[in-house]
């Protein structure tokens, strides 16, 4: 498929289209509400674990891998740029998961992580889903803002194809968001309003990181392993745990595979 028309466009309005798309995608997600009152659990842990599973190969097949080969072709040591980036992804996620306030569906207020709060429940719940955006936006603005230095159709597609995934991983948890609220006593055009809500952190964390590589190209490979490492720990922190929940874990797995394997379906054929 070919996508060298977009290269004439700027990275940083790249980069806030796609992100664009993947919150469109969260909201079509949370417009299931209208339709449906519940979600069955097994479903439920299946598209968490869809996600979980997209985002762990995106984080090596659109991020680390090319991370790499880039840090390699640059004449550096091409393991300490994936290695130091990946890790301090890692650690920022971290300092958010333990400041922002939040809480995860279906746990009392007592389980209410972050800085102590009397926010009301409602605005902890979509801070948990807006948690698991930060990275994913993050990750997209950082692939297509590497394209002001290096404007290549290949990277463009992978840029692409990673825009698709993180998209079409953004539909189940944004009806993931929005059903759960409404069993929780939320009218269906306020648990959609929250559902979509959730998303809109991507294009503001995409466009921030893509002005940030367009600026500073040296930073191009920490960058995109900052952007794997803090999808990783979303992953391994939020998204697995929850998908198995009530000895579910069957369909949390399957989930991941198919997951797994739709995104790397989608960066090797079209990137």
């Amino acid at each position: 498929m070919d996508f060298s028309k977009l290269l004439e466009y700027n990275p940083i309005q790249l980069a806030f289209g796609a992100t664009m798309f993947t919150w469109f995608v969260t909201a079509m997600g949370a417009s299931m509400v209208f339709f449906f009152k519940s979600i069955n659990k097994k479903v439920l842990n299946s598209m968490l674990g869809f996600a979980a599973g997209v985002m762990i190969a995106a984080s090596f097949w659109s991020l680390l891998n090319p991370a790499i080969e880039m840090a390699e072709a640059s004449g550096k040591v091409p393991w300490i740029p994936a290695l130091v980036g990946f890790l301090s992804g890692g650690a920022f996620l971290l300092i958010v998961d333990k400041t922002l306030p939040h809480l995860h569906l279906g746990l009392n207020m007592e389980k209410a992580e972050g800085i102590k709060t009397s926010w009301q429940r409602s605005v902890l719940l979509v801070l948990a889903i807006t948690l698991h955006n930060i990275p994913e936006g993050l990750a997209v603005g950082v692939a297509f803002g590497v394209l002001a230095n290096n404007p290549d159709s290949g990277m463009l597609a992978g840029a692409v194809a990673l825009a698709i995934g993180i998209g079409l991983q953004n539909f189940p948890e944004g009806a993931a968001v929005s059903i759960p609220l409404r069993r929780e006593g939320f009218s269906r055009l306020k648990a959609f309003t929250y559902g979509q809500a959730s998303g809109i952190v991507e294009p503001i964390a995409g466009v921030l990181g893509a002005l940030l590589v367009t600026q500073m190209q040296p930073l191009l490979p920490y960058a995109l392993s900052f952007a794997a490492g803090a999808m990783i720990f979303v992953v391994i922190e939020e998204l697995i745990p929850e998908s198995q929940r009530d000895n579910e874990s069957d369909f949390s797995t399957i989930g991941a595979m198919l997951g797994f394997a739709t995104m790397m379906l989608l960066d090797v054929a079209l990137g």
